[in-house]
Order: C-alpha cells, then sequence, then structure tokens
C-alpha cells in the first residue's frame, strides 16, 4: 500500500510538473508574439504559420514512430469542433480582442476567469468532484493574478467590443478543454493536437490569404521573422499543446484550467526576468497568493 501511495505521488507530481512546464512556454510566448507585433507582422499571417508548421511537425514526429492514427468517422465531428474552438475562435478573439482593449491588463484578467466557467462544464459533463478547498483556492488563486496584472493603462475606444472577444476566447478555451477530455481515452495527446492544428490551419488558410498576405514583404520570411515563429510553433504548440493534452486527461477539465489562468503570472515573470518589466512587491504578493490557490485548488481531501 505505501509502495502504491508513493508511485501514484509520483504520478502526480510528474502531472504538476508538466502543467507548469506547458503553462510556463504560453507565459514566453507573450514575448515572441510581442516581437511579431512590434515588426508590423499580420496576426492572420504569423498565427496560420505557427499553426500549420506545428501541425506538421508532429505528423512528422508521429509519421516516424508510426503512431499516425486515423480519426474514427465518429470522431469527427469532435475533432472538427476540436480545432474551431482552438486554435480558430481562440486565437483570433484573444489577438483582437487584446488589440481592441487596449490593455494587455484587463485581457489578461478576463482570460484568467477560465477555471470559472470550466468549473461548471467539468461538473456538468464529467461529473468531476470538486470541493469546497478547491473552489477557495481557484478564487484565491483568481485574486493573486488580479494583484499581479492590475496597472494603470488607457483603454481602447472599443474596450466593449474587446471584451465581448475576449469572453467569447474563454468560452472556447473551456470548449477546447471539454472536447479533449473526450477524446483523451482514445488517441494520443500528439495525435489529438496534431489534427487539431492540421484542420484548425485548414479554418485559418482563407484569412491568410486575405488579411495575412496584406502588405507582405520578403523581410517576413527572414530570420528575425521565423525565429520566434519557429519557436511558437514548436515550443508553444506542438509541445505545450501535447503536454497540456495529458493535463486535461489526468486532471480534468475544472482543475487543469487553474493551471492556465496563471499564464498572466507566468508572463509577468518571465518578462522581469528578461527585464522587459519590473515586478513590484505588490505583483510578488499576488504571485505567492495564486501559488497558494493553485495548491488548494488541487487538494482532494481525504481518501478511503
Amino acid at each position: 500500500m505505501v509502495s502504491l501511495n508513493k508511485n501514484m505521488g509520483k504520478s502526480k507530481f510528474l502531472i504538476y510538473l508538466v502543467s507548469v512546464f506547458a503553462i510556463t512556454l504560453w507565459g514566453i510566448s507573450y514575448i515572441w508574439t510581442d516581437m511579431l507585433i512590434e515588426r508590423n507582422v499580420p496576426v492572420f499571417y504569423f498565427v496560420f504559420v505557427r499553426i500549420l508548421l506545428a501541425g506538421i511537425i508532429l505528423f512528422l514526429l508521429n509519421a516516424t514512430r508510426g503512431r499516425v492514427t486515423r480519426i474514427h468517422r465518429a470522431d469527427l465531428p469532435k475533432f472538427l469542433l476540436l480545432a474551431f474552438f482552438e486554435p480558430f475562435i481562440y486565437f483570433l478573439c484573444e489577438s483582437y480582442g487584446l488589440k481592441e482593449t487596449g490593455s494587455p491588463t484587463l485581457s489578461a484578467m478576463i482570460i484568467a476567469t477560465i477555471p470559472i466557467f470550466s468549473i461548471g462544464a467539468g461538473v456538468m459533463f464529467f461529473k468531476e468532484k470538486i470541493n469546497a478547498v478547491n473552489i477557495l483556492g481557484i478564487l484565491l488563486s483568481l485574486s493573486g493574478i488580479c494583484l499581479v496584472v492590475m496597472s494603470k493603462g488607457a483603454l481602447g475606444k472599443n474596450f466593449i467590443f474587446g471584451i465581448i472577444l475576449l469572453l467569447i476566447a474563454v468560452i472556447a478555451e473551456v470548449g477546447h478543454a471539454s472536447v479533449t477530455k473526450s477524446l483523451s481515452n482514445n488517441y494520443s495527446s500528439q495525435v489529438i493536437v496534431m489534427y487539431q492544428f492540421l484542420i484548425g490551419s485548414v479554418y485559418l488558410f482563407p484569412l491568410f490569404l486575405v488579411k495575412g498576405l496584406d502588405g507582405f514583404n520578403t523581410t517576413w520570411l527572414g530570420a528575425d521573422v521565423m525565429y520566434p515563429i519557429l519557436c511558437l510553433a514548436f515550443l508553444c504548440s506542438s509541445l505545450a499543446f501535447s503536454l497540456w493534452v495529458s493535463t486535461i486527461k489526468n486532471l480534468g477539465v475544472a482543475k487543469s484550467s487553474i493551471f492556465s489562468a496563471l499564464i498572466p503570472v507566468v508572463a509577468a515573470i518571465v518578462a522581469w526576468i528578461l527585464g522587459h518589466e519590473d515586478l513590484n512587491l505588490r505583483q510578488a504578493c499576488g504571485i505567492a497568493i495564486s501559488t497558494v490557490g493553485v495548491i488548494m485548488s488541487q487538494y482532494e481531501g481525504k481518501r478511503q
């Protein structure tokens, strides 16, 4: 029994380690994305190229290992819906929501509400159990996130429309997690994400042709642009999303979502380490509070 408990403890620790690593990559992705925006590269250009490259990378990886599994006919609608939720809806609404609000802080706070919506989805659709300590932990974590991302800044003229777009992105992420959970027992993480990105690139292709290539110049094919795109494709899409599917499978929709809500916190820490932003005492306290909240959100109570 002691050995079994130790093995379960190691397995849980590995899952948490994988989760933290995935959101760390997503936190860093804000730096690479900002590099592309500063170079005036259209969102539709680098999002499409990122998603297409990620799908190709995963296809080659699975093909070399002989793990390219065909989609069962009954699961095809789920894969189509999965790719529609993310990357199509989520990436577009998040990017343009941030642009319209004119406030990365406000955008991060709205995206951080994902766990609140995920609790309902996890309980309603997958009968996931959640206790009072978990709920308190999620609320505590959200309050810590608010301390980290709160700052003064001007809002865009269309910030209400931006908020609506960001809320749509939140709902899309919950839908993505829910569909992923339903597929995770029949397909490997890499196969799910491979199809998700390949189908998603088909959705994005018309927008890439119409909007992404507008004002195209050869500098977009240079190292200054392709380096961050390749980092986003390989690390933040292929690797991070594959790890995230295993997180959803093992922790469930509700509990895994609290890690995704910490992405703004990770982004703030990474920006501080790289010297892009200062980290004050209020933000440091927020990070500590969020960490305690995450620990409480994963509490499962006493087992028989």
